[in-house]
């Protein structure tokens, strides 16, 4: 175009496309801003603990609504005629939870016996002409404000640290669980297990290697709506002294027994100490709770007699809860507990069941290696653990002394020998307890027969005189 040709108007074309872009983005904001205002999902509504029976413990109730989010929650408890108001609540904002617990003993006027639970939720919704979505649970409950009740029978006065005891106890019949409860760690009690009471329960327990000294062990019964009784247990807590060790790792190790057993990509490729700590603390961890799941579920019923054996000829190489601290190349890299004993003899020695039992586990468990878990009954187990072969399978009856397997160093083991451990409803505890016949006939089997602390204590006191007469001549 020469300078002379005049401008031709530009097109207008660019700026309606532009115009109507921004015009259609509006309309889809807006759609996507209404279309949950528009959802006709109504609220969900939840309420825990699903039992009928209600009591002392909080009744939680959750409101939820993912959609337009909740508009109003009302809860009522209506119970003889008399209705009362637990929440009365419209949002100014839309909300997409709202949570409420309820301590029915604290409601004024609540008795016990029957009672119905109403709960209405409306949503946000410009559904139903704007009113919303709605949704409603009407819910008949029981209240039981009434805890059970517990009688202890036979307790046990002096208990190790990291150690067992045993106690026979009596709980009302609407008792739903009872046993033993200290720090992290419950203990259940068994019924039907004491000869001639068949409303008595036992139970053993422990006070756990990880559990502070000066910790309160606590007899506790619930019932089916969650009321709890509890009474304390009383004993002398006898101090068991846990070594700490070193332990060296030297590089054949690393490479070899630890480089087999890591899991971790990651770890595998590192260095040494990666190497190491991937097997001792995770894969450790992985295995103890495999090991704790195994031994956490209990046969109700007891399996064994008398005392416990341990492996023939064996000597015992390495305590239980020795804290070590394993060191590579002079620097320490990482740290673990031994819950357990290691027993030597020579290698390849067969390894024999401590007691009759069930085999809960049999089979390759990491650190631990080939390992044989029998199940002896009321939450008992034992542990064989870096074998070099399993001769029983899971489910076999087993009997004191039958053969499990050969000793090994399969795992993480560094020469062969058994590692043998025992364990309380998944807590591992002091072995050398269940070694002893005279504990076990003194603090266990009276108590099975039924026989109560004072009665115990009285058929003890002529042996303690016995026995101190004859040290003092």
């Amino acid at each position: 175009m020469s300078a002379l040709e005049p401008e031709r108007p530009r097109s207008k074309l660019p700026l309606v496309r532009i115009l109507f872009v921004v015009v259609l983005a509006a309309l889809l904001a807006a759609a996507f801003a209404y279309r949950a205002r528009l959802e006709g999902e109504p609220p969900q509504i939840r309420v825990t603990p699903e039992a009928d029976m209600v009591g002392t413990a909080p009744l939680e109730i959750s409101v939820s609504d993912p959609g337009a989010g909740l508009k109003s929650v009302t809860v009522t408890l209506s119970s003889g005629g008399t209705e009362t108001p637990l929440l009365n609540e419209r949002f100014a904002q839309a909300v997409g939870e709202k949570k409420l617990s309820v301590e029915l003993a604290k409601v004024a006027g609540i008795k016990e016996g029957p009672v119905t639970l109403r709960i209405v939720a409306r949503d946000a919704s410009l559904r139903s002409f704007l009113a919303g979505n709605e949704a409603s649970l009407q819910k008949q409950l029981t209240v039981d404000l009434t805890p059970p009740t517990l009688e202890l029978i036979a307790d046990d006065r002096y208990i190790n640290f990291g150690g067992a005891g045993a106690i026979v106890y009596k709980a009302s019949p609407d008792t739903a669980t009872s046993g033993v409860k200290i720090g992290r760690h419950f203990f259940p009690g068994f019924a039907g297990q004491v000869d001639g009471k068949p409303d008595h329960s036992f139970a053993l327990f422990a006070h756990p290697y990880d559990t502070p000294q000066d910790a309160k062990a606590m007899l506790v019964a619930t019932d089916k709506a969650g009321n709890t009784r509890q009474l304390p247990l009383v004993y002398e807590l006898k101090s068991v002294k846990y070594r700490k060790s070193t332990i060296a790792i030297s590089d054949s190790f690393l490479q070899g027994k630890v480089l087999a057993l890591v899991q971790d990509a990651a770890a595998k490729q590192g260095t040494p100490k990666d190497a190491f700590v991937a097997v001792n603390e995770a894969l450790r961890k992985a295995n103890d709770e495999k090991i704790a799941a195994v031994t956490a579920k209990a046969t109700p019923a007891m399996q064994w007699k008398g005392a416990f054996v341990q492996l023939s000829n064996s000597k015992v190489e390495a305590n239980f809860a020795d804290q070590r601290t394993y060191v590579h190349n002079g620097a320490p890299i990482s740290s673990s507990y031994h819950l357990g004993y290691d027993l030597s003899v020579t290698k390849r020695y067969p390894v024999e069941a401590a007691n009759s039992g069930t085999v809960a586990f049999a089979g390759d468990l990491g650190i631990y290696g080939n390992t044989v878990i029998l199940d002896h009954g009321l939450g008992l187990f034992t542990l064989y653990s870096h074998l070099s072969s399993i001769d029983a399978k899971e489910g076999d009856k087993v009997q004191q002394r039958q053969p499990l397997g050969r000793t090994g160093e399969t795992g993480l083991a560094a020469g062969d020998h058994l590692h043998y451990g025992v364990y309380l409803h998944g807590v591992a505890v002091l072995p050398v307890e269940w070694w002893d016949g005279k504990w076990i006939r003194d603090n266990v089997e009276p108590k099975l027969q039924g026989r109560g602390s004072d009665e115990i204590a009285v058929s003890q006191q002529p042996k303690a005189r016995a026995a101190r007469t004859k040290r003092g001549r």
